[in-house]
């Protein structure tokens, strides 16, 4: 039914129009709208361009050329010809990257995130909006039972989340594939079908594949969403707990602690999601490790003994287990002003020539005083410190002074809340 007036009828189009317009805050001003060309993507640009004069915010599109596809530069064109006919600004994002390492799929996630929110910020974007649907989360779900993941693996698609400085949204994943391509062809619209989308080199395309055959036993997209959503439930109440087991741990200077008997008490899936939140929070990975290599971590914390994963290095100490990135995994050198080793934002003056790297064993020889700061050598060795050359210019977690701040952001119980 129609919210605050809006959609103005009872058609066909009302339900669309509803779920692209109101998952964003109503002080989302500024909205991004992601487009490859394809169906889904086109949908909602669409969409959204409808609703923005009745819903108080401005759109923009962009489109992200891969350079994967010989056909991309075109497409990018095509949907640059649409946006111009709706009076939407676009632009076009280019992937340049030479030989791809590894799963070239994954690779072009990221760049995508990067190039996206990157755009985004500069243009003071807040929300920039995905076209992934129904169909997305059945597949993935089934992608997921392939890779024997947990509950998250077979809830991935979440709606809404933080990333990279954005905000980012699904809007549409109640609504399928098919129901979305009625939309265009009631108004006109086309679209443009990706060749990979017939490629069975891809885990996704055969997923697809998959559900078409598993419908005649009722393992249908709909019924699939029903169970996503009972799955998302209960994850959720996982995270409320993993959430209440963060609050009681200490941070400090970027590192965390808790006590060895209160990691003890938690039952396992709260120390695995504790843990696995920890290595993704101060390592910066898109994924948890792999459960066999978190299952070893269990077992040696259990038994009081260090360990190391995913760039984190954990130490039995004193009645605690100690949290901490690893010295030779913090990122290198970054510019005054950039994000430093995933989470690091350092403030303070511009100071030509300067930079951002890790404090470490030189920093703190330069530093006489670092005792005075009640923080263990291990802790401060991988915070950020500012440097001229092999100058230490300031040091900002073992020194007081006001010119320059260090923050970790997010703070480690936003990140699991956001995560």
């Amino acid at each position: 039914m129609p919210v605050d007036g809006w959609p103005p009828d009872q058609g066909a189009d009302a339900p669309l129009l509803l779920s692209a317009s109101h998952p964003f805050p109503p002080d989302a001003r500024r909205i991004g709208v992601a487009v490859s060309g394809g169906g889904d993507s086109m949908a909602l640009l669409h969409l959204l361009h409808r609703a923005a004069p009745h819903r108080g915010f401005s759109l923009s599109a962009v489109t992200v050329d891969h350079r994967l596809r010989p056909e991309a530069a075109a497409e990018a064109h095509a949907v640059a010809r649409f946006c111009a006919g709706l009076g939407v600004p676009h632009e076009t994002l280019v992937w340049d990257h030479g030989a791809i390492q590894g799963n070239v799929m994954d690779e072009a996630r990221r760049a995508r995130i990067s190039l996206i929110s990157a755009w985004a910020r500069a243009k003071g974007i807040g929300h920039v909006a995905l076209g992934h649907t129904a169909d997305d989360r059945a597949e993935g779900f089934l992608m997921g039972l392939g890779r024997a993941s947990g509950l998250d693996g077979l809830t991935g698609l979440r709606p809404f989340w933080r990333e990279a400085g954005v905000w980012w949204g699904r809007p549409l994943l109640l609504h399928g594939r098919q129901e979305l391509r009625a939309y265009l062809t009631r108004h006109g619209i086309g679209w443009i079908d990706d060749p990979t989308n017939e490629d069975d080199r891809f885990a996704r395309i055969r997923a697809r594949r998959a559900l078409a055959a598993l419908a005649p036993l009722g393992i249908t997209i709909d019924r699939l969403a029903t169970t996503i959503d009972a799955l998302t439930e209960a994850r959720r109440a996982l995270e409320a707990a993993t959430k209440a087991a963060a609050a009681r741990m200490d941070c400090a200077a970027g590192a965390l602690r808790i006590g060895q008997q209160d990691l003890a008490d938690l039952p396992r899936e709260i120390r695995r999601r504790l843990l696995t939140a920890a290595i993704r929070w101060m390592g910066g990975a898109d994924y948890p490790p792999r459960e066999a290599k978190v299952a070893h971590l269990l077992e040696a914390l259990d038994e009081g003994r260090d360990a190391t994963l995913g760039g984190v290095r954990f130490r039995s100490r004193k009645g605690g287990v100690s949290i901490t990135r690893e010295p030779r995994a913090a990122c290198g050198p970054v510019a005054i002003g950039q994000v430093w080793d995933h989470r690091w934002q350092v403030e303070g003056p511009d100071l030509p020539g300067a930079h951002v790297a890790a404090l470490g064993a030189e920093g703190l020889r330069q530093v006489a005083d670092w005792r005075q700061s009640g923080l263990a050598r291990d802790v401060l060795a991988v915070t950020p410190a500012i440097w001229q050359g092999k100058r230490l210019i300031a040091a900002p977690s073992c020194e007081k002074t006001g010119q320059w701040r260090a923050t970790c952001c997010p703070s480690f119980v936003t990140f699991i809340l956001s995560d």
